[in-house]
């Protein structure tokens, strides 16, 4: 995770982004505060990437790289705003001894890439039509040596994947079917007949950029339906408020890059 020390609406990249709405800067470091204070009270480990002036929407970390088995498969941003938060990702990774493959393919990490481990032997969930060139799809197969879905986004609204799709558990995810294209929506419905659907309500409201450990969901407060179909097929919500980092387009997944051992 990156606090939100340097958020601010500057440019707009997404429908989301509005630089004429203030961002209460306080606020939004109290919520990421509570947001990963969270994650530790459920017992996960948070590495902290230090925030860097100039780059406002690092943020959101999700968006560096993508990590599968120990291998870092690293970002290429397509705007050039972010594009200097792929070199601060980096070095994290590379600190910390993890196997880094830079991208020749513009990707944007988690944000268009999602991991079920246990779904047909382990697959890759990768969207494109905003941000993430279809070419990097078969590159991060190559990287990490796990099959890729390629999935087309249509939405402006859900730019990146982890808007419209998360996975649940090591089998299973929840997705909007609105933002996908009809045949997407297909391929999504053969592989995970059993996924739970978000409306447009909770879709809207950014409870699918959530994370899971398989049992607890942490997700955006207002997604309150979502909340109950999660709860009535076993899961156990646990909502937080980051009303701030949404006014760049991004929520709870947003904040938190994945890391899979």
């Amino acid at each position: 995770m990156c606090p939100p020390e340097h958020f601010t609406v500057e440019y707009a990249i997404n429908p989301w982004m509005d630089t004429s709405v203030p961002v209460d800067p306080d606020l939004a470091v109290k919520q990421w505060d509570r947001l990963r204070e969270t994650l530790v009270g459920l017992g996960h480990t948070v590495h902290v990437l230090p925030a860097q002036p100039g780059l406002p929407d690092m943020v959101f970390a999700a968006n560096g790289a993508f990590v599968v088995d120990g291998t870092v498969y690293g970002a290429r941003f397509k705007h050039e705003q972010r594009a200097a938060e792929a070199a601060g990702h980096r070095a994290f990774y590379e600190s910390q001894g993890w196997q880094f493959m830079a991208p020749t393919e513009t990707n944007e990490g988690e944000g268009d890439f999602a991991y079920v481990p246990d779904a047909h032997g382990g697959l890759i969930l990768a969207g494109y039509g905003f941000r993430t060139d279809p070419a990097a799809h078969a590159e991060a197969q190559e990287v990490l040596g796990r099959p890729v879905v390629s999935l087309r986004l249509v939405d402006p609204r859900f730019y990146h994947l982890d808007v419209a799709l998360a996975a649940l558990d090591d089998g299973n995810i929840v997705y909007y079917p609105g933002a996908f294209s009809v045949a997407s929506q297909r391929v999504l419905a053969q592989l995970f007949p059993y996924a739970v659907l978000a409306d447009d309500t909770d879709a809207l409201a950014f409870g699918i950029n959530l994370v899971s450990d398989g049992y607890h969901v942490v997700l955006n407060h207002e997604a309150t339906g979502l909340a109950h179909k999660l709860a009535a097929v076993g899961y156990q919500p646990v909502p937080v408020e980051l009303t701030e980092v949404r006014k760049g387009g991004g929520s709870v997944k947003c904040c938190i890059a994945e890391l899979r051992h």
